[in-house]
């Protein structure tokens, strides 16, 4: 890690972007590589360049992270900070390559990427999609990526669902492991004593499962004995297919919703 020593403008450093940010500086890519601009972040780490207005000169990575309806508006500014041998990394949820291609025809490459706020500790699931890139661009966003988690190149039309997976997911484990906890609590473990339980089984199982040579759904038959309690608790979970079918429904309406997002950038621009 820390391989990259080109210079990276981060457009927007909001959550998502500092948490990337954070991400980099942990795996050891130095400080002095990013400049921010963003006009609200109130502060970046030490050695960072914070910048209000767009720079007059180039880099070798742009990445934007701004509202996807601001793009537009914003290309003008952008657009001089992109040299011939410029990346563009874009995170803005529903905009595809070609509206993205549209807006900088100068870029060399350009990716779209979608992590999730693990990134801050380098482990975060990546997608990861873009058009036509040479393979030393792709070795770039792999040696880019790789301090924040596990990068996944994916076909572009893919990228809905893989959003509603990476990128919205965190939220729903979140939502299941309050669920455990305010169960619990429900059913006489005082209130805080569960959530703390709730949060370290969640924690301990995930970890686990990251090391283990058995599929999660492997791991969960072997926990639970014949006759047992957690078959007692999996036999409720698994009723009429509920669990995977309330998570499909899930994931079918945040990427739903994610294509409704690029249908609307794709009128703007």
């Amino acid at each position: 890690m820390g391989t990259f020593h080109g210079r990276m403008l981060l457009i927007g450093c909001g959550n998502m972007g500092g948490a990337m940010l954070a991400g980099w500086l942990r795996g050891g890519i130095a400080a002095d590589v990013f400049t921010v601009v963003d006009p609200y972040v109130e502060s970046v780490p030490d050695g960072v360049r914070l910048l209000r207005t767009m720079p007059q000169e180039t880099f070798d990575v742009v990445q934007l992270a701004i509202k996807p309806q601001g793009l537009v508006s914003a290309v003008p500014d952008i657009e001089p900070v992109l040299g011939p041998d410029t990346l563009v990394l874009s995170l803005l949820a529903g905009v595809e390559l070609s509206t993205l291609a549209e807006c900088f025809p100068r870029a060399e490459g350009i990716v779209r990427l979608m992590p999730n706020l693990s990134a801050a500790l380098g482990k975060s699931p990546v997608a990861l999609a873009g058009n036509g890139l040479a393979a030393d661009r792709t070795a770039m966003v792999d040696a880019l990526i790789a301090p924040l988690g596990q990068g996944e190149w994916i076909e572009e039309e893919s990228f809905d669902l893989v959003t509603a997976l990476a990128g919205s997911g965190p939220a729903f484990v979140y939502r299941f492991i309050d669920a455990l906890g305010t169960a619990a609590a429900e059913l006489g473990l005082p209130e805080e004593q569960a959530h703390r339980l709730a949060l370290a089984t969640v924690d301990g199982a995930a970890a686990l499962a990251a090391i283990s040579e058995h599929s999660p759904g492997e791991l969960a038959r072997r926990v639970a004995s014949p006759g047992g309690v957690t078959e007692a608790g999996l036999r409720t979970l698994d009723l009429h297919g509920s669990l995977v079918g309330l998570v499909t429904d899930t994931l079918r309406d945040a990427a739903r919703r994610s294509a409704e997002m690029a249908a609307q950038a794709r009128k703007q621009s």
